[in-house]
């Protein structure tokens, strides 16, 4: 669903808690547990802690709603790139019962029950269940297993109730559980570590400074698996009361994400074997990393009547999350640079060799808290003009543990695992303030358009870069994200017609990316404060009822994000970036959909068809000098899908086939590093399926 959306990317990772959204070309990927993402995600008015859990199987979804740009001003939380407003289908007057079966290759499936009405009169209820399973479409020739595939469960149950002629209450209760053996990275170039596998890439590698990535690239040889457990619980209250001419509402939600990541590191089945010394043979690297999120927030909002010169809202929103993570690393023994070796003489005997398996494991804890009072609204000089106004104020505190313990008996050094000499005890915290403002006008032209401009502040707040192996320059606070937007934008809706035209110009102070290090010897990535970064560009959504029968809606996005400003790492020597490119910011991505309607009787047929483009782009921040890894540029791909419906007796029963990537288009969404490691989603081939709705 979001794909048809140009204006949003999705970055997946190898498990739910390190994927990632951007919007207009700004977003945070990073493995810390202490930093907020650019882009909040907000499901029945409820603010997400990290963006991954917008990554769950969505179900029952009214509509989704993408706010471009800086916000926090209307409600929530703030954020500096943009919000994901995630709306599900509300309980009905009437007894209905909805039952959704959707079968696709693979052993792909998915059901969906819903049963919604009325319990008494002032009390409407529903519960929607799900389950869903796919096998996989990736085989590890290790064990001739399919992979990349999943598991899930959900319930939701919803209660609105009407408390009397000037309240309303609405109760949320969630559970949902996955257990996906995904992603496993894919070796699209080749790596070198088993030429000899079935699962080699067809690859002349890197040519001429361009990446010959195996785009059809669909076997591992992992001899483990990776994989993600998640379940997650939540409940919320809505209140909704009239208080003589205004509207308060009161949102007051707790939830709880637990998240446990399986990670093979070495991608290879014949690591961590050998008695001879890494590096001459392959090493194992394999992870095994829990979380559990805590969240509670209340929102409180009160609106001024409608209809009057000033109409504003005013609101408090409360925050609070806690995270605890253990992450531990079973690794092949290193001394390829003698690091082992005091030990080694001081225990005859010992050897430290590739399988000789040694682990350590980092213990961290975060706590973020956020207040802040924020105020929306307009002011009506007249019928056609009008001032848009909003201000918020925000208080930050972010506060963190991390405790590393190497767990070997002599304490010895492996990839990857620190020695017992490095193990750590760090804390910290911080606490940060910031006002921010949007300021604008608009203008209605005729009945039919209007036309606007404005001028927003967004803030990102401040985190730590705290993982696994955190090091003492990890520990200085990483500081907050500030962000200026100028936006430009005509509407029109007239006769069948509805078209958004809109320029922006975005400006980002302390941008938090993942920045090259390469001060240890090797390249690894921190977070970090990486510099300033301006986002441009032009959007255009359209809604075409063209006749009564066919519907076209189209959508495009050219978007200019590159950097303006590169603040070094502390010890580097640096070139300037200026100018050059933002992770996962295609220069363009648009979006095509037809459907036609065709009437017989009580039965109807819906031809469906979409075409969505995606440009080229980086999936990395360029190095130390200036320079992209080629390896990090992720071709441009077009995908078409294409669906009949056939509906009768209203939609009492609608039957649906369904292809996506018709012309079975390959593509690349992420690249996962070390100069080989891709992401292939599932829709990056051809895939067909059925899907059943009765509805009674």
């Amino acid at each position: 669903m979001l794909a048809l959306v140009p204006a949003i990317s999705a970055r997946k990772g190898t498990t739910t808690r390190n994927s990632a959204l951007t919007i207009r070309g700004i977003g945070t990927i990073s493995f810390s547990i202490a930093a907020e993402p650019s882009v909040s995600t907000v499901v029945d008015g409820v603010v997400l802690g990290r963006s991954g859990q917008a990554f769950a199987d969505l179900f029952d979804v009214e509509r989704i709603e993408i706010l471009r740009g800086p916000q926090g001003t209307l409600f929530g939380k703030n954020a500096s790139a943009g919000v994901v407003n995630i709306i599900t289908e509300s309980p009905s007057d009437a007894f209905k019962v909805k039952v959704n079966m959707s079968m696709g290759q693979d052993s792909e499936y998915r059901t969906l029950v819903k049963v919604s009405g009325s319990l008494t009169d002032d009390a409407l209820a529903s519960v929607s269940v799900l389950k869903a399973g796919f096998s996989g479409y990736i085989d590890n020739v290790y064990n001739n297993e399919t992979v990349n595939g999943y598991n899930r469960e959900g319930m939701r149950v919803k209660l609105n109730y009407h408390v009397d002629e000037d309240t309303t209450a609405k109760f949320i209760v969630e559970h949902y559980s996955a257990n996906d053996d995904c992603c496993a990275d894919l070796e699209g170039l080749p790596s070198g570590r088993n030429p000899g596998s079935e699962s080699s890439p067809h690859s002349n590698g890197v040519v001429n400074n361009v990446a010959d990535i195996d785009l059809a690239q669909r076997a591992i040889d992992h001899d483990f698996a990776t994989r993600t457990i998640e379940k997650s619980n939540a409940i919320s209250m809505q209140l909704d009361k009239k208080i003589g001419e205004f509207e308060l509402t009161s949102i007051t939600a707790h939830r709880v994400w637990e998240n446990t990541e399986f990670r093979e590191g070495d991608f290879t089945s014949i690591a961590g074997d050998s008695t001879q010394p890494v590096f001459g043979v392959p090493f194992q690297l394999h992870d095994i990393g829990p979380q559990k999120w805590r969240q509670t927030s209340q929102e409180l909002r009160i609106a001024s009547p409608q209809g009057e010169t000033n109409v504003y809202q005013i609101g408090l929103f409360l925050w609070n999350m806690t995270s605890q993570r253990s992450f531990t690393r079973f690794a092949s023994c290193q001394n390829n640079a003698g690091q082992n070796d005091p030990i080694l003489a001081a225990n005859p005997g010992l050897t430290c060799n590739a399988n000789d398996i040694v682990d350590a494991t980092g213990y961290m804890s975060t706590s973020f808290d956020n207040m802040a009072i924020f105020s929306d609204g307009k002011y009506n000089f007249s019928d056609d003009l009008r001032l848009l106004y909003g201000l918020r104020y925000t208080s930050d505190k972010v506060g963190f543990k991390h405790n590393r313990v190497n767990n070997d008996v002599y304490g010895r050094r492996g990839v990857g695992v620190r020695p017992a000499t490095e193990n750590t005890n760090f804390s910290g915290s911080i606490s940060e303030s910031n006002v921010s403002a949007k300021i604008g006008i608009q203008y209605d032209v005729n009945e039919y358009s209007r036309t606007y401009f404005t001028m927003q502040t967004g803030y990102k707040g401040p985190g730590f870069n705290v993982f696994y192996n955190m090091a003492d320059k990890d520990t200085a606070p990483i500081e907050p994200e500030e962000s200026v937007a100028l936006e430009l934008g005509y509407k029109i809706q007239k006769r069948g017609l509805l078209l958004n035209l809109t320029y922006y110009h975005t400006t980002i102070e302390g941008f938090q990316a993942n920045n090259f290090d390469t001060s240890g010897g090797t390249t690894i990535t921190r977070l970090t404060n990486a510099g300033d970064v301006i986002t441009s560009g032009f959007e255009a959504d359209l809604v075409w009822q063209v006749s009564k029968n066919f519907r076209l809606n189209a959508s495009l996005a050219s978007t200019k994000a590159e950097i303006d400003k590169f603040n070094c790492p502390v010890g580097e020597t640096c070139t300037d970036r200026s100018g050059l490119a933002v992770p996962f910011s295609p220069d363009l991505k648009y979006a095509v959909t037809a459907a036609y309607k065709i009437a017989s009787g009580n039965d109807e047929y819906v031809i469906n068809g979409s075409y969505i483009y995606t440009d080229e782009q980086y999936s990395d921040l360029p190095g130390n000098t200036g320079t992209f890894n080629p390896a990090s540029l992720l071709p441009d791909y077009g995908v078409f899908n294409a669906s009949v419906a056939y509906s009768t007796n209203g939609d009492k029963l609608t039957i649906a086939l369904y292809v996506k990537n018709i012309f079975d288009e390959s593509y690349a969404s992420t690249y996962s590093g070390d100069g080989f490691r891709y992401q292939i989603p599932r829709d990056a081939e051809r895939n067909a399926g059925v899907s059943i709705t009765f509805n009674f």
